[in-house]
């Protein structure tokens, strides 16, 4: 099983706080923002950062559904991690400034793939799609906080 990684980046015309905020608010705005290929979306515990436990189904393709449920920690400033108790994905999210009045948002998920040659197929495609499903979610995070920052 070879390890499988996605990653994708944005800038946001808001300042890192106020992006970060956002993205670690599970209650209010993660659910409004996230695109349509995730569904059930349910705050189980908490829902602010540190300590929420919140579960979605996202389906990748349109044969490929994940039952997530994510466990969230803040190991240090900045950065959401979501370890998915049903499988070996993890998802990294860092915001960090990008100058005055922005910054700069990235998304990074890793998972053991499958083996043989259906694991070459999801270390050649996974990537690529999962990259612009959170590019859709990046973008509808900066709708969401650049409205709000104007």
């Amino acid at each position: 099983m070879a390890q499988v990684e996605a990653t994708t980046e944005r800038t946001i015309a808001a300042d890192a706080e106020t992006v970060f905020d956002a993205l670690a608010d599970y209650k209010e705005v993660r659910g409004k923002v996230l695109p349509g290929h995730f569904s059930e979306y349910e705050v189980r515990e908490g829902g602010d950062g540190e300590g929420t436990l919140v579960h979605w189904k996202l389906q990748a393709t349109a044969k490929r559904v994940r039952d997530c449920l994510l466990e969230v920690t803040e190991p240090t400033d900045g950065q959401l991690v979501e370890k998915d108790r049903n499988s070996s994905m993890v998802t990294t999210w860092t915001v960090t400034p990008a100058g005055e009045g922005r910054s700069k948002a990235v998304v990074s998920t890793v998972w053991n793939g499958a083996g043989g040659i259906g694991g070459f197929f999801e270390r050649t495609f996974a990537p690529k799609g999962l990259a612009r499903i959170y590019d859709e979610l990046l973008q509808n995070l900066a709708g969401e906080v650049e409205k709000s920052a104007k």
